[in-house]
């Protein structure tokens, strides 16, 4: 059975699946109707598209299910997905559902191994429901079936990579990481502290992240709107005395300068996300101190969770032992929303509004016994 999590398809699967539900009555979503220039408006880039027939008028085949989705995930990455080129992923089409993963019930099954009233995970995209494959869905926990979008998700699985086999980090090493109350960084920042036992320091926007961060274990953290990020550069380095091993970074930007400038010998930089750029209408210039990475002979990384496909059954195992013992948590911030208020969560993430990993509840799980 392929791993659920995956949102990015081929053009020829996503051609395959439209025709083989074709038959099938339409169910509402949320369409991409135009490509943002600059920053990202949740207004003009969505447009609601309301269903057609019913979910008792769907016929499945062998081997499908009816999924009524539930709780949506909301991913920094979709605004790249919006861009008409430079992503990793194949560029959205206009008038095409909006990609995303999410947690649905099985409503209706013609599958053994998936049952009707089970929880699943799956690329369902901005819908209220979904005829899919069996075989591309994956049975959730149904007493914490959110987690499956949280830290077993693609934010759990992003700071496991890209910490432990992109990062390296040693124990006793100082270990930066960028947007550390964000669903990435906080979890990045606990693996690095309490399983590789280093110095961790945090940087976050404002006094309540900053908290929720040094709560978690930080050894320190920077507020990057202090005083407007006036002193930024200054703060990281005070808080990193003796420089940076690890520099975990979400942002991009200003914070990355403020890391690059004080690398230590053999340094690594984990390029996660860029979330500070992903609105600009130009590129960026590049970073101020990438020099530094000669000088101090070390090494800037980028990395995709999907390359370690092959190792996300170990990294769940792993991330759910450390959940246990009381070494990593992640916060939750579960919105009760509909297919409406979509656009508007996702643009929560790029105004850090969000406490924790972002979902949107737009339906409720029905008894077994109703369905």
């Amino acid at each position: 059975r392929r791993w659920a999590l995956a949102v990015h398809v081929s053009e020829r699967d996503r051609r395959k699946s439209a025709m083989a539900d074709g038959h099938a009555p339409r169910a509402a979503s949320v369409v991409f109707a135009k490509r943002p220039k600059g920053e990202y408006d949740p207004q003009a880039q969505f447009q609601v598209v309301q269903g057609a027939g019913s979910l008792a008028d769907v016929t499945l085949a062998t081997g499908q299910v009816l999924v009524r989705v539930v709780w949506l995930a909301m991913e920094p990455a979709m605004r790249g997905w919006m861009d008409a080129g430079g992503s990793y992923a194949v560029p959205m089409r206009v008038g095409e559902v909006m990609r995303g993963s999410g947690v649905g019930q099985v409503v209706a099954s013609r599958d053994q191994d998936v049952k009707t009233g089970d929880l699943v995970i799956g690329a369902f995209g901005w819908c209220a429901w979904k005829v899919m494959a069996a075989k591309h869905c994956r049975v959730v926990d149904a007493k914490r079936p959110t987690r499956a979008l949280s830290l077993l998700g693609w934010s759990g699985l992003a700071a496991y990579f890209g910490l432990l086999r992109v990062g390296t980090p040693k124990r006793g090493e100082c270990v930066l990481v960028s947007a550390a109350a964000g669903a990435t960084g906080v979890v990045a920042v606990q693996i690095a502290k309490h399983v590789c036992g280093c110095r961790v320091i945090g940087v976050a926007g404002g006094t309540d992240k900053v908290k929720e961060v040094m709560q978690v274990g930080a050894d320190a953290c920077v507020d990057y709107k202090k005083e407007g990020g006036k002193h930024l550069l200054r703060d990281i380095a005070a808080a990193c005395p003796h420089g940076v091993d690890v520099f975990f970074d979400n942002v991009g930007g200003e914070v990355l300068d403020g890391a690059l400038r004080i690398l230590n010998m053999n340094a690594r930089v984990v390029i996660c996300g860029a979330i500070s750029r992903y609105n600009d209408k130009v590129p960026a210039p590049g970073p101020r101190y990438y020099m530094n990475l000669l000088v101090k002979r070390a090494k800037m990384e980028g990395f995709l969770v999907l390359d370690y496909e092959a190792e996300f059954p170990t990294a769940m195992r792993d991330l759910e032992k450390w959940e246990e013992q009381g070494k990593v948590r992640m916060q939750e911030d579960v919105m009760n929303g509909s297919l409406e208020t979509l656009p508007v969560a996702l643009q929560m993430l790029f105004r850090g509004e969000n406490n924790g990993k972002l979902i949107v509840k737009i339906a409720e799980v029905v008894p077994r016994s109703k369905l």
